[in-house]
């Protein structure tokens, strides 16, 4: 079955490598279920074998997902399943996100003359060998569109691969405007009447710089011990072990708790009176804003394109990665001034209301899908 489009409605394959909770996959089921609403067909493409957290959400709304195989570098079993998707679901646009479907993408639509549109999210490891560097250049030069989903991300892709930045389009992730608040959530991580709950969000890898907000929150319980608070990480990893050891060796184990993967952020955000975002490196992170569409006050690091979205003391206070004194400094005020908190969240929400909704989002893939392409020049890497 060849491509087909009835007035301006288009049958999208999203296809990601990755199936497990995430930013990238988060912002596919956003994503997916806008277009939907807007008249279009989905179809989500992802690992037969993996995780499967990813399938099952689709599944849930409604959605019918397709799988490909992936077992090796060059796999052309890979090709010829997102080729049988492709034709069997009569696609227009394949929208593949990151390295490795940017590529078997490319391969695939070029095959099957289906338009191609690349999502960056903001990761490096693409760029650590001349191999992939080649690959997603190639990748680059045949498809529709390029997104990276912040300025910063942009430049970076573009000085790593000797792409023109004006050739990388930049659209900016959206979220869904606010959550229900979680019942009893205050009382089972024992807050008392007039704490302040912090939360951050995130993955519990490295690059998220939970270690620092640990020993930051050391730093703020030394320094103000008048101050009340508590403490919730919510995300999943294998730093999980050592950032309760971090916890109990600093004296605030019963301050913080790890909350494990859970898939109702927004509902957390409406009890949170400060977010917390300490990576060492983003892209644009989903959880930032969403904080920002709950109106909470944000204290974060100044990396990726996080200060692209927020100027410091004027929608959040930023400060510089791994840095642990900066940042409990920044917890002190913020923790300290409730009415600064109001301005901050407040500023946050209309910030986020203006550029940073699944609406705006979808707007701008909605235009990529249909547009001219790009002819984007790759130097040799």
């Amino acid at each position: 079955m060849g491509p087909r489009s009835v007035s301006g409605r288009r049958t999208v394959a999203l296809l990601l490598e990755s199936d497990g909770p995430g930013g990238a996959e988060q912002m596919l089921l956003n994503l997916a279920s806008e277009l939907r609403r807007r008249g279009h067909e989905v179809v989500p493409v992802g690992p037969a074998v993996g995780e499967g957290w990813l399938a099952a959400r689709f599944v849930e709304r409604g959605f019918r997902p397709e799988t490909f195989r992936l077992s090796s570098p060059v796999d052309l079993r890979c090709v010829i399943d997102l080729v049988r998707v492709f034709r069997g679901r009569g696609v227009d646009v394949v929208h593949s996100h990151e390295f490795s479907m940017a590529v078997f993408g490319a391969v695939a639509a070029r095959l099957t003359g289906r338009r191609h549109v690349i999502t960056m999210h903001g990761g490096r490891y693409y760029g650590a060998r001349r191999r992939r560097r080649a690959a997603l250049g190639w990748a680059f030069r045949t498809s529709d569109a390029v997104v990276a989903v912040s300025s910063a991300s942009r430049d970076d892709l573009a000085a790593t691969l000797g792409v023109p930045p004006e050739d990388i389009h930049v659209v900016a992730n959206g979220v869904p405007h606010g959550g229900s608040p979680v019942r009893g959530l205050r009382r089972s991580l024992a807050l008392e009447k007039g704490d302040a709950l912090i939360l951050s969000v995130g993955n519990l890898y490295p690059v998220k710089g939970h270690d620092v907000l640990v020993g930051a929150l050391a730093r703020v319980a030394r320094l103000r011990p008048d101050l009340a608070w508590v403490a919730a990480i919510a995300g999943r990893g294998a730093e999980e072990a050592r950032l309760r050891t971090m916890a109990a060796g600093n004296g605030v184990a019963h301050r913080v708790h790890l909350l494990g993967f859970r898939d109702d952020i927004p509902a957390l955000l409406t009890e949170t009176d400060v977010f917390v975002l300490p990576s060492r490196s983003e892209g644009l992170p989903l959880a930032l804003l969403e904080a920002m569409h709950a109106g909470v006050a944000v204290v974060a690091t100044d990396v990726g394109g996080i200060g692209e979205v927020v100027s410091t003391e004027q929608e959040a206070i930023l400060v510089p990665p791994d840095d642990e004194e900066a940042l409990a400094r920044a917890l002190i005020r913020v923790l300290d001034d409730r009415r600064l908190r109001a301005r901050l969240g407040s500023r946050a929400l209309s910030r986020a209301r203006l550029g940073y909704s699944v609406g705006s989002m979808t707007d701008r893939y909605e235009q990529l899908y249909g547009s001219h392409a790009m002819n984007v020049t790759v130097a040799s890497p």
